[in-house]
């Protein structure tokens, strides 16, 4: 009954066994957890750009993925999802030493924070989990659709559930709940990865014919599970929640396979704007549904960053 228990909390490994060569994909805050284990199974196939803000953690990391897959291709680039500056900075130095990319994994993610904000003024958890990716997507948009076909892949959470995107309040400055804010920001992610994938389709109508001018770069969204990670280190309760109630929950290994599937999986070729839980499509909240939400958060999201991304 254990072992049964454990895998059905386990869920299914990525099935895929599609190989990577001559491909390379960008995972940011793939130092630790899922980030990291995703990493390492995308090394075995390709090659790995590790983005991390902590370059030391992140070369300690790359080190064992290159020892343990054989991998040279492991690559640490500086990335802090918490200041735009670091964004640009990043997108210009890759940009100028990789003419390819073919997935994007924006996996970093801050949860259960206390109030603060970034580099920039925004509230953290949705400045890193939302604008922070919102703007490295933009800046490296052009590059995957050169490498095209490409995808880029959002984690995102079974916590868009209890989210809202509230425009009123969007930095937190009225109410405050810590719980409540990673809601939102994981909200954010699903409903970014909807309007994404609406305009990378770009359909229009001509003379009564629509035609489909698809950019063969595809946006999808996931649920990783409930993960044994560092990402409840703001909060004592949960961290000592997570503790007692460990078997109840993902390995970081088991966590990543839904990300894995998502980055590599042929079937999915075509699949576009969709929220995937355990390797399979999921339930979408109603809200994460609204496509005119989705389209107000990208416009307000392109104010905020003081972007044009039509």
């Amino acid at each position: 009954a254990a072992r049964a228990r454990r895998r059905f909390v386990a869920g299914p490994p990525c099935p895929s066994p599609a190989r990577l060569d001559g491909k390379v994909a960008v995972v940011t805050g793939a130092n630790t957890g899922i980030g990291k284990e995703t990493a390492r199974e995308l090394a075995r196939r390709g090659k790995v750009i590790v983005a991390c803000r902590d370059t030391a953690k992140a070369e300690a990391a790359a080190t064992e993925i290159r020892a343990e897959t054989g991998s040279e291709q492991v690559i640490v680039k500086k990335l802090d999802l918490a200041d735009t500056k670091s964004i640009r900075e990043f997108a210009e130095k890759f940009l100028a030493e990789e003419k390819e990319l073919h997935i994007l994994i924006n996996n970093a993610g801050v949860m259960l924070c206390p109030y603060s904000k970034t580099a920039d003024g925004f509230e953290m958890h949705l400045g890193v989990n939302h604008l922070g990716h919102f703007l490295l997507t933009f800046l490296l948009l052009e590059r995957l659709k050169q490498s095209a076909p490409a995808r880029i892949v959002n984690v995102s959470s079974l916590a868009h559930h209890g989210g809202r995107i509230r425009f009123h309040d969007l930095q937190g400055e009225k109410s405050y709940n810590r719980g409540l804010a990673y809601c939102h920001s994981k909200l954010a992610n699903v409903l970014f990865t909807r309007e994404l994938a609406r305009r990378l389709q770009g359909k229009f109508v001509l003379e009564c014919f629509l035609f489909a001018i698809g950019t063969k770069v595809t946006a999808n969204a996931l649920h990783p599970g409930s993960v044994h990670s560092e990402l409840v280190r703001h909060s004592f309760a949960m961290t000592w929640l997570w503790k007692i109630f460990s078997f109840f929950l993902k390995t970081p290994w088991e966590g990543a396979q839904t990300s894995i599937y998502c980055a590599v999986a042929e079937e999915l070729d075509s699949v576009t704007g969709q929220y995937f839980s355990d390797c399979q499509p999921a339930y979408v909240s109603q809200r994460g549904r609204d496509d005119e939400t989705a389209r107000k958060l990208w416009d307000v999201s392109c104010e905020l960053l003081g972007i044009q991304w039509d």
